[in-house]
């Protein structure tokens, strides 16, 4: 990317290779994973696995129309019920049409080439989980915006979900996704989801993330005695506040939550977190959020609060905006580069306007440019905003901008929100720290 301006500087490859927070799947095993997926009369290439678990794996495919998807594969049934296949299937196309819920294209039968057929789910494509996020938290916790983003959106794919009659009962960091193109966290996984009322599975929830109901249930069920512990709704706000306050704190709290210290009260655990952090965040935004998460862990699940209820909390009419970190966290279809552009290059209109083309057709090579902007004056005063066609074009240019130099300074390049973009809402340049930047931890 040549610049206009005097200087002659232009933009070059790093010496040394740096991390672009991007999502990095496992290589697809050739000798257990299938290459390919034959969909509606069409062939789909595997490029990844994007996880495996006991009666499923997951892919990354995509057409040669350059759409990309995901599949969930079910092992074959060896006695013919292909049980969890119709389970999921049953409840996805129940509960279709919720932004914040994964979307389900279709169902299919894949014949590999041994003639064995698998049952499969077409679906949508989602970027990073919670889990990822908490990894590369540092044990430092989340911004509050991305914590209330978060809580927000699978708040709202709670309230519909127990509005249809569900329960999702397996509600954890690893089933919660970010959309780039939605820009919105989405629920997924619904294996263990059952009717409330009429639950058909003996196991629900995931160790760490299991209110104290299903607990019970689940020793029952696992010492052959029968009866119902009334395992409702209210579970899924149980983990929901488990998530949340791992989030806050930025550790897994497994072996807390399993310890008898919690049992025996689980708020001053909750108080101990949160004043631990007291340094790190603003004190009324704080309180808020440890008194939502603190209604949602009530050992009586008819305590705890409802995701309706929480959705009108007061932590959720406080404005936050996104610390730098948490837009190289979460893909959107919108680049910022920064520290490519000096002042000196704004104000000469020709040179101005030079820089602009010559950001245009570097940023096209690496997909379809729906609009540029580098404003002359703050907010965003100096930055470079790409929008591109599609996330998958703004995180193969973000993976291959980053760490580059212009004009002997490091390119950083994060993601925007376009919801912002489009409004004209530009956030001014903040300081940021490149070495805490591409080696995951969130806060500067």
């Amino acid at each position: 990317m040549a610049c206009s301006s005097g200087s002659g500087a232009k933009m070059s490859s790093p010496n040394v290779s740096t991390s672009t927070m991007a999502v990095t799947p496992g290589a697809v095993d050739q000798k257990t994973s299938p290459v390919l997926f034959e969909i509606y009369g069409e062939i789909w290439n595997v490029q990844a696995r994007l996880g495996q678990g006991v009666s499923a794996s997951v892919y990354r495919v995509s057409s040669g129309r350059a759409s990309t998807a995901a599949v969930k594969e079910f092992q074959a049934d060896t006695q013919g019920g292909d049980y969890g296949f119709l389970k999921e299937r049953s409840v996805l196309e129940s509960i279709q049409g919720h932004k914040k819920i994964v979307t389900l294209y279709g169902v299919f039968t894949n014949h590999n080439p041994f003639g064995v057929a698998t049952r499969c789910l077409l679906l949508e494509l989602l970027d990073v989980n919670v889990s990822d996020l908490l990894v590369r938290a540092s044990n430092q916790g989340h911004s509050m915006w991305l914590i209330q983003h978060c809580a927000r959106d699978v708040l709202e794919a709670l309230s519909f979900l127990h509005r249809e009659g569900y329960v999702h009962a397996d509600l954890k960091p690893r089933n919660v996704l970010w959309s780039a193109d939605d820009e919105c966290f989405k629920l997924i996984d619904f294996g263990l989801s059952y009717r409330e009322g009429h639950q058909d599975v003996k196991y629900i929830q995931t160790d760490g993330y299991r209110a104290p109901e299903a607990e019970l249930q689940n020793s029952l069920a696992q010492a052959g005695l029968g009866g119902d512990s009334g395992c409702t709704t209210a579970v899924d706000l149980w983990s929901l506040g488990i998530v949340l306050l791992e989030m806050f704190s930025g550790t897994k709290l497994k072996e807390i939550v399993k310890s008898q210290e919690w049992k025996d009260n689980s708020f001053a655990i909750v108080d101990h977190i949160f004043s631990s952090n007291a340094l790190v965040y603003p004190a009324i935004p704080v309180y808020h959020l440890r008194d939502l998460i603190k209604s949602m862990l009530h050992n009586d699940p008819k305590l705890r609060s409802t995701a309706d209820v929480a959705l009108v909390d007061p932590f959720f009419s406080i404005p936050f905006a996104p610390h730098i970190e948490d837009l190289v966290l979460l893909p959107t279809p919108v680049l910022r580069l920064l520290n490519v552009i000096d002042d000196s290059h704004l104000y000469n209109e020709d040179e101005y306007e030079d820089i602009v083309e010559d950001m245009k057709e570097e940023c096209q090579k690496y997909g379809t440019v729906v609009s540029l902007l580098i404003p002359k004056e703050n907010p965003g005063k100096g930055q470079v905003f790409v929008e591109y066609a599609n996330a998958g074009d703004s995180k193969e240019a973000q993976r291959l901008l980053t760490g580059r130099t212009f004009d002997g300074k490091f390119v950083v390049a994060t993601f925007y929100p376009l919801s912002a973009y489009k409004r004209g809402y530009l956030y001014q340049t903040v300081h940021y720290n490149l070495n805490k930047l591409y080696s995951g931890s969130p806060r500067s």
